[in-house]
């Protein structure tokens, strides 16, 4: 599993597939639930399914604009404010390609202060971040062997980070998480030191040895207590089944402490954000010299680069249709965190004192231009791992009409899961003959199913959907959500399906 995908992780429980098979089935017969039940207008079909689901027709809003061909639009409870989930990520995508463009990437610079001697750098090695949500091991490996290409051997100084790209001084807003893993991946904060997704990635693999366990990257003051014991060859059971602790002692040093049983042959394996930006960052750049055959003589810390400062080495990150690739299809909350700063610290005005309120400030402005009506949308933190995100399904589609008009609406819309294929819908709707039709953006928080994108029919009509879930609880929300892509899909709501009535009102279901 990647450190990106490791991110996917969200709290909540699905309920058995049955209950969507059953939701589904309803759309096969053309009928509702009960074989009994005259054919209805596509919106009352989706009230009824959501008042026998969640006991509420307010529970879902709903949003469905056909783009290229026949359709009616549809919307049901579609000014009503809503929870959106992740799929906020695909708003601060959206602006991001229109804001800061296509091409725009992040470079970090290293730079020193001293002067090469022989194979020596005299002198501290100044890492000036930019807060690159797409800086990785790799990123860092590269950058050092072009330093060890140039000669150098040893940094006879310190390691001293410059963070200064964000201006934070109010902090970020917290995210009130229920769960009991506050060290999980999806958990981790944007910080202008930010590499590596901030993961430390722990695996035991189990053999005639006996187990072993390990660490990457192989920071120093990780230390693992394996208590894993191997047993005889079997099926190989789910990394869940094990327990993981860490404990962090008075010098620094974490202590992990993995415990259970492994078959041999069988590898278990979890990603833990232990550390605090800054300490992962400094002392994952000293393994990766010390890893090379590099020696570093100092320690490190923060500061500025003096702009005197020699350049060595440059590393730049892939380009922003890349980097919204991975935050859409796999969902991962502290790139797009580090996406909606960026905008900020890039459209920085002289009253602004907070990237993120100037982020947020820039993107509501961008809205307005696209003449989307912002009213009751609360942004946040461009993420939508938060309790005060806000969007109706109206303002949805509103967004979604915008983007497909854009010029960078191809880049946007092959940023989104493919329907039964993959990213966070690769497991949805198989079967049903969507397989590659649509291209959703998926949200999921406690008691908060969302869905957003671009869905095409059985004629050929591509629609812009989005489908908002709230209510507790929300465990059936994703068959709900799903039904409303099929019946799009098979049946979608066309001139000749509606009464006159329906067709006067514009369909319009509250």
């Amino acid at each position: 599993m990647s450190a990106t995908a490791a991110f996917r992780g969200k709290r909540g429980r699905v309920r058995p597939l049955s209950f969507a098979f059953a939701l589904l089935a309803g759309l096969w017969t053309g009928q509702t639930v009960a074989d009994d039940t005259p054919r209805t207008p596509w919106s009352d079909k989706i009230v009824k399914a959501t008042v026998k689901a969640m006991d509420t027709r307010e529970a879902m809003g709903v949003a469905a604009v056909p783009l290229n061909g026949p359709g009616l639009p549809q919307y049901i409870n579609a000014d009503e404010p809503m929870s959106p989930g992740s799929i906020m990520k695909l708003v601060t995508t959206y602006g991001a390609l229109e804001i800061l463009g296509p091409t725009y990437r992040w470079q970090t610079r290293f730079s020193t202060n001293g002067q090469l001697v022989g194979r020596t750098l005299e002198g501290d090695l100044y890492i000036t971040l930019a807060g690159d949500p797409h800086l990785s091991l790799e990123r860092l490996w590269s950058a050092f062997s072009e330093l060890r290409g140039m000669g150098i051997d040893t940094i006879d100084g310190d390691i001293v980070l410059d963070g200064s790209v964000f201006n934070l001084p109010n902090g970020l807003p917290a995210f009130d998480d229920n769960g009991d893993n506050d060290h999980a991946p999806f958990l981790v904060q944007p910080s202008p030191y930010l590499t590596n997704f901030n993961l430390l990635h722990f695996q035991v693999r189990a053999d005639e040895r006996g187990t072993t366990a390990w660490v990457t990257p192989a920071l120093d003051n990780i230390v693992i207590d394996n208590r894993i014991t191997a047993r005889p060859e079997a099926d190989c059971p789910s990394r869940h089944r094990f327990d993981w602790t860490s404990e962090t002692r008075e010098d620094g040093t974490i202590r992990m402490t993995v415990t259970g049983q492994l078959p041999r042959g069988c590898r278990t394996t979890k990603y833990l954000s232990l550390m605090s930006a800054e300490a992962y960052t400094a002392a994952t750049l000293r393994t990766v010299w010390t890893q090379m055959g590099g020696l570093i003589t100092g320690g490190h810390r923060l500061a500025e680069t003096p702009e005197d400062n020699q350049l060595l080495v440059t590393s730049n990150s892939p380009d922003l249709v890349t980097t919204i690739r991975d935050i859409n299809k796999w969902s991962n909350n502290v790139m797009a965190r580090q996406l909606l700063l960026a905008i900020g610290a890039e459209n920085r005005q002289p009253a602004d004192a907070d990237d993120r309120e100037a982020g947020v400030r820039e993107m509501m402005s961008w809205l307005k231009r696209k003449g989307v009506d912002t009213r009751g949308l609360m942004i946040d933190n461009g993420s939508g791992l938060s309790r005060d995100s806000r969007i109706s399904a109206r303002q949805g589609a509103q967004i979604l009409q915008a983007a497909w008009q854009s010029p960078y609406a191809a880049d946007l819309i092959a940023s989104l899961p493919l329907i039964a294929m993959d990213g966070t819908m690769h497991r949805r709707l198989r079967n049903t003959g969507m397989a590659g039709l649509g291209r959703i953006k998926t949200g999921y928080l406690e008691n908060v199913r969302s869905i957003a994108g671009f869905t095409r029919d059985t004629n050929d009509t591509t629609w812009a959907v989005i489908g908002l879930v709230n209510h507790a609880p929300a465990w059936n929300g994703q068959a709900l959500l799903d039904k409303v892509l099929y019946s799009l899909y098979l049946k979608p709501p066309v001139g000749t399906a509606f009464s006159s009535a329906h067709v006067d009102s514009g369909t319009e279901v509250r």
